[in-house]
Formats: structure tokens, C-alpha cells, sequence
């Protein structure tokens, strides 16, 4: 071997040696990594991944509250809970959804209004989400699913809570109902920062008390700490925390008046609100028609939905917050009550009543053809001259027509502790400007005044502002705002926390301006448009007919082609008895014509059923009152 060979086997055996060397060192570098990372994990790291692991094999599971009780003054429970099973689906789990109902069919019915039912929900709910598809099974169903259920991932039985109104239609409105929380509700879980206290609950209010006192309603979610296997299976219950149920309400309201106005109005359109003028409590709030709550419970099917959506009627209106109307002559006790405060002289004057009042070229007729003849201001009030309030209201002019109507809450919420109540139309210059675009249309003409000084115009309020405002006129001015919950209780301590009265304000009104507006709607029951009605009363009550027109016939009369929702409203307030009144109130009849004709008999039963407790006659028809049909423009327009 000659010495060059020789030298490249030692650099050959130096240069693997070296390789040999550097891997030895890459490693033992690895080698050094691990052991640093095992020992970070193992040591440094200790606590926080065993944290993790626990949590990992521990689940928290919300466990939802029990809704409170809703009842009357009396005791009367008008909405409460029961415990029942539901047939679930979660849809993420099903390779053909349609295909598991029908299979599901055969074991557990489900009927058409189920598929209904389910398709909304699904629509409105996220895929994952376990979703009802049969509500209330019967313990031979959920025996004869149990012992198929093998046949069916993702479908489950469960316990659950369900909400139930036991009378129905009843103050539905009021009342209101639950629904399944969405997307919306969500985002306004969020923002208010309870969202984390709605974890497992699947319903919430969406109208009326249900919704106003929801956070009260609702109660406080307790949780179980679960252990579970590996494949998700519950083994044991670490740790309990109950929850908290909602506290129970008791109500001002008298269900039994409500029940009997309710019949009264029969298949009529309309509302009543009635508050005690001491408290503020409503007594009953009636809107007709109205809805079963209990439909919205499982969650609505879209043809019960479009049903009452589409129906003409507006079932899912509540007229007494959100319906506004014109107040015809029910408006002039408050006119007159501005007008002597305001001590403007034709309070103090005689006028001679035509049956019309020309103002410019305009003629304005009185609900009354041939007038009245000589007219004073208290006369004007039990007969409901028309022709007086037109010229009191053009020498108020419509800038002290309205500072006063303002301070009654008229054109503004009444405050009452239901959500979306409607503001109403008080109308002055200002309004006309923001309501209108052009210049044109802007400006406040003076004629306008006069049709405004007996409820007609622009004016157009609730039927909680005409008892409202009623309630405070019978309270000699103190004001009240109108509520519905007297009680929120605990039901764990039992405590009583009480909705005191809220004294909005005092009205600064003279006496004896107070008590002779009150005389003169006295009269309107002892001699006046009310007189028939109110016959052999054993009380004394003050009130005021009115009629609200909803379609000029340009002085032409109704006749039978007319429509029957073309015909006018119906008003009547009223308060009793007059010296210590307990009970104002305010009815509308939609389309029902002349004021005493189907509002004022429905107030007179209500008084006699609240105040005697006598129970009201049987209508003698449904429907819009008929005899509406056969008056003249001029005898209906006033009243």
C-alpha cells in the first residue's frame, strides 16, 4: 500500500469520526430538549395541567331555574309550571333527518303540526341544538322509545319544564307568553350581561308581564359538576349547585272583571283598561281579540302563525297600549278642564247652538241636527255640544290646548310596566312640523283647531291614556302610574317586596274647577248621553260617550252597503262612585257607532260586576253593533 492510500484512510477515519461525533452531539441535544421539555410539563407546569385533566374529566352542566308563578289580586294563578318529557333531535347528528322522524313515527306519534312545529324551529335554531320534536309524552311513550332508543343516536328523551297558562285566552295580553329564545334574544342577553345565567334555558317572555318582569320571572341557573368517561358518559355527581327559581308575582288585577269585560266584548274589536285612581293598578286590561298563549309554548307551527298574523282582526295587537284611536267626545271633559283652568270667558259665557259652527267659509256640524239652542258650559258637557267645544277650542287655540293635554300624559307613555306602549298623537305646531315634509303640509292651519276641541283631527291616543287620564281626573289630580304587578315574592324567603304607588304628579287644578268638569260628566250619566244605560244604578258614576269617526261620509248617511269597518269607535269613560272613587275606566268598541250604544253598556256591567259584584247579562249579539248601520254622520260624529 504506497503512502498516499495510506493518508486518505486516516482523513476517510478522521472525517467519519467527526460525523460520528456531531451526530452523537445532535443527539444528545434532542435528548437534552425532551428531558427540559418533560421536565417543564412534569414539574414547572404541574398544577395548571392537572387542573386541565380535571377538567377535562368533569363537566358543568347548567341545570335551568324554575320559572315564578304569575296570580291575580285574589290568589288566582294565571300562569305556572309542570314538568313533562320531550322526544329530541339534534339535527347535526342525523345523515337524513326526514327519514329518522319517519322511522321515529312508528314508535312515538308525530303528527303534521309536529313536522310544522319542528321545521320553524329549525329554522330559527342552530343544527347542533337538540330540538323538540314531539312535547308532553305519555309514560307508555317514552317506555316504548326507551326500549328502541339503540335504534336512534341523537335522539333522546328529556325532562323538562313547560310553562302553561290555565285560562287560556283570558288576559292574554297582559300576561303575554314564552317563546324559544333566538338570535336576537341572544344579542340582548349579551349586551345586558346575563347572557351566562341563560345557559340550558330554551325559553324567555316575549310580550306583556312574561316579558317586562323576565329577570324576575326567570330565577338564578344552578350547575352539577360531572364526572364522565371517555366516551362522555356521566359516572358520578361531584358537586351540586341548585338553582334558584323566579319569583311569583301577584298582580292588581282582578281576573274575574277581567273574565266578565272579556265576555262582554264576545266577538267584538276593542279594549277596556281599568285602574283603581288611588294606586294606580290596573284592574283589568282587556284586548280584543285575543290569543291562546299556550300555542307559543312548544314553539308555534307556521300555519297556526300565519293564521293569526294574517288575520284582519290583529289578534297579536294589544289595542290597550299600542292602539290608537281618535277620542271623539271623550276628549271634551279634558278640554273643559284646561279651558276653566285656563279661565278663558267663553267658561263663563252663553252661546246659541245652530247645530254648526262656521268658522271662514267652513262648516262644522254638531253630532246633535238642529242644535241645542242656548248653550252654557256645564250644559255643554252633559249633552256633548259639539258647536260649544268648536268655538271654546278656537279661543284656547292649539298651543294652550295642548301645554294642558300634555301634563295628562296624552301624547306620551303612560310609564305602565308593560313594554311597547305606544305614545299616541298630541297634536300642536311642533308635531305637524317634525310629522310632515313639505312647507306646505308643515304648517298648522287654524281651522285645524277646531276639529281638535272635540276629539277628532290629528288627536289619536291609547286606551290607556283615556283611563289614565280619567283615573287622575277622578283622583282630583294626583296621577299615578298605571302598573299591573303589585307583589314580586321570593319563593325560597318568602320575602314580599311591594310595587309601592308612584305619585307621578300633583296637578296644581283649582278645586272648583275640578269638581264642576266632574258634575257636568255626572250629569252625562243622570241626564245625559249615558242616562239609558246607567238606569237604576245604585251608585253614582261620572262619565262621558264618545264616538270616533274612522271614514267621512261627507254629511251622507250610513246605509247597509256600508262597511262594517268603516263605521265609527265606540268611546266611553267613566269613574265611580264619584264622591271616593275606587275604579276609572276606558272602553273602545272598533266600529261599534254611536257611544252609548256598545262601549257605555259594557263600562255599566263592569261597574255593576266591581262594585256590587253582580254578574252581567248574556250579549244579545256578536259582531260590531248593527243599529250603527241606520245613523246619520250628524248624530255620531260629536259622541
Amino acid at each position: 500500500m504506497s503512502q498516499g492510500e495510506i493518508k486518505n484512510q486516516h482523513r476517510e477515519r478522521y472525517a467519519f469520526q467527526l460525523r460520528i461525533i456531531a451526530a452523537a452531539l445532535f443527539v444528545l441535544s434532542l435528548f437534552t430538549l425532551l428531558f427540559g421539555r418533560f421536565f417543564w410539563l412534569q414539574a414547572v407546569q404541574h398544577d395548571k395541567y392537572m387542573t386541565l385533566a380535571e377538567q377535562n374529566r368533569i363537566s358543568l352542566v347548567p341545570i335551568p331555574p324554575s320559572r315564578g308563578i304569575i296570580r291575580d289580586k285574589n290568589g288566582v294563578i294565571l300562569a305556572h309550571n309542570f314538568s313533562a318529557y320531550t322526544l329530541e333531535i339534534t339535527p347535526s347528528k342525523q345523515a337524513n333527518l326526514d327519514e329518522t322522524i319517519e322511522r321515529l313515527s312508528s314508535i312515538v306519534e308525530i303528527t303534521a303540526k309536529d313536522k310544522r312545529r319542528f321545521k320553524k324551529l329549525r329554522e330559527e335554531t342552530k343544527d347542533f341544538e337538540t330540538l323538540p320534536i314531539r312535547t308532553r309524552l305519555s309514560d307508555e311513550e317514552v317506555a316504548r322509545f326507551a326500549a328502541n332508543s339503540y335504534r336512534f343516536p341523537g335522539v333522546e328523551i328529556k325532562a323538562r319544564l313547560f310553562r302553561h297558562y290555565p285560562l287560556g285566552e283570558i288576559a292574554s295580553h297582559l300576561i303575554g307568553y314564552i317563546g324559544r329564545i333566538n338570535g336576537k334574544d341572544l344579542e340582548q342577553l349579551d349586551e345586558d350581561g346575563v347572557l351566562a345565567n341563560y345557559r340550558g334555558t330554551d325559553h324567555l317572555g316575549k310580550i306583556g308581564i312574561e316579558q317586562s318582569y323576565e329577570r324576575q320571572l326567570h330565577g338564578k341557573t344552578g350547575f352539577e359538576e360531572v364526572e364522565i368517561d371517555s366516551g362522555g358518559r356521566a359516572v358520578r355527581t361531584l358537586r351540586r349547585t341548585p338553582p334558584i327559581p323566579g319569583s311569583d308575582l301577584t298582580l292588581s288585577v282582578d281576573i274575574k272583571l277581567q273574565q266578565v269585560v272579556e265576555d262582554l266584548f264576545d266577538k267584538r274589536r276593542g279594549s277596556l283598561v281599568a285602574i283603581d285612581p288611588r294606586t294606580g293598578g290596573l284592574l283589568a286590561m282587556v284586548s280584543k281579540p285575543g290569543f291562546d298563549p299556550n300555542l307559543f309554548v312548544d314553539g308555534i307551527d307556521p300555519l297556526s302563525w300565519n293564521e293569526l298574523n294574517t288575520s284582519p282582526d290583529k289578534p297579536l295587537l294589544n289595542r290597550a297600549i299600542r292602539g290608537e284611536y281618535p277620542p271623539g267626545s271623550t276628549f271634551k271633559p279634558f278640554m273643559a278642564m284646561a279651558a276653566l283652568e285656563g279661565d278663558f270667558p267663553l267658561t263663563r259665557q252663553t252661546i246659541s247652538d245652530p247645530g254648526y259652527f262656521m268658522y271662514g267659509n267652513n262648516k262644522f256640524r254638531d253630532s246633535h241636527a238642529g242644535g241645542y239652542g242656548s248653550m252654557s258650559f256645564d250644559r255643554s258637557i252633559i249633552v256633548s255640544s259639539d258647536t260649544y267645544f268648536y268655538q271654546l277650542a278656537v279661543q284656547m287655540g292649539i298651543d294652550n290646548i295642548a301645554k294642558f293635554m300634555k301634563t295628562l300624559d296624552f301624547g306620551s307613555p303612560t310609564g305602565v310596566d308593560l313594554n311597547g306602549e305606544r305614545a299616541g298623537i298630541l297634536p300642536s305646531p311642533e308635531w305637524k312640523k317634525k310629522r310632515f315634509k313639505t312647507p306646505a303640509t308643515q304648517k298648522w292651519y287654524s281651522g285645524e283647531t277646531v276639529s281638535i276641541g272635540i276629539g277628532q283631527g290629528y288627536n289619536s291616543y291609547t286606551p290607556i291614556q283615556m283611563a289614565h287620564a280619567t283615573a287622575t281626573l277622578a283622583n282630583r289630580g294626583v296621577m299615578f302610574r298605571p302598573h299591573a304587578v303589585n307583589k314580586i315574592i321570593d319563593p325560597i324567603t318568602g320575602i314580599v317586596t311591594m310595587v309601592e304607588p308612584q305619585p307621578v304628579r300633583t296637578m296644581a287644578w283649582k278645586n272648583e274647577n275640578t269638581e264642576r268638569v266632574i258634575r257636568g260628566m255626572a250629569g252625562v250619566i243622570r241626564e245625559g248621553t249615558g242616562a239609558r244605560t246607567f238606569a237604576g244604578a245604585n251608585y253614582i258614576a261620572a262619565g262621558k260617550t264618545g264616538t270616533a269617526q274612522v271614514y267621512s261620509l261627507k254629511g251622507s248617511k250610513y246605509n247597509k252597503n256600508i262597511s262594517e269597518r268603516l263605521r265609527d269607535h265606540s268611546w266611553f269613560i267613566v269613574f265611580a262612585p264619584v264622591d271616593k272613587p275606587t275604579i276609572a275606566l276606558a272602553v273602545i268598541v272598533e266600529n261599534g257607532g254611536f257611544g252609548a250604544q256598545a262601549a257605555a253598556p259594557i263600562a255599566r256591567q263592569a261597574l255593576d260586576f266591581y262594585l256590587n259584584g253582580k254578574l252581567p247579562t248574556p250579549p244579545k249579539t256578536s259582531g260590531a253593533a248593527s243599529s250603527a248601520s241606520n245613523a246619520t254622520t250628524e248624530e255620531i260624529v260629536g259622541d
